[in-house]
């Protein structure tokens, strides 16, 4: 049976690591940590009950975004979308740092390792409520 995990807020894409000088060294950082912190504990709170999978894993998810003002009238027609508004969104971040950030924080949490996962879909949409909603299913 599949495991529905959402997370509400604006989806979040993986960033490059950060490199700093001290002294004659560099040091790679994240500067994401405390947003990852954020998605683990709402992950781990949902996924309580299940165990680590241990098999193949079939992985889907959707990021939903808030629409931009842009799309919307003004005016009279204030909140209502405009013709022109696109229906799909193809702006970034890239659906392949999406994922690679649920994959990241869901490992070790949802499964043993992201090597397991054998079959990934991305989708990016628009929506009234920005969440990331993710559909795991244990082959």
């Amino acid at each position: 049976m599949p495991i529905k995990i959402i997370i509400p807020g604006k989806p979040i894409a993986k960033n490059r690591p950060r490199f700093a000088r001290r002294g004659k060294f560099t040091v790679t950082y994240s500067d994401q940590e405390t947003e990852e912190g954020l998605f683990i504990l709402d992950a781990r709170q949902q996924l309580k009950g299940h165990e680590l999978i241990t098999g193949p894993i079939s992985l889907i998810a959707v990021f939903s975004f808030e629409r931009p003002k842009s799309h919307f009238g003004t005016g009279r027609n204030a909140g209502k979308l405009k013709d022109s508004a696109p229906g799909i969104h193809i702006k970034k971040p890239d659906t392949d740092n999406l994922l690679k950030f649920v994959k990241d924080c869901l490992n070790g949490i949802a499964w043993k390792d992201d090597s397991q996962v054998y079959d990934v879909r991305g989708v990016k949409r628009y929506s009234s409520e920005p969440k990331t909603e993710i559909i795991i299913t244990a082959e």
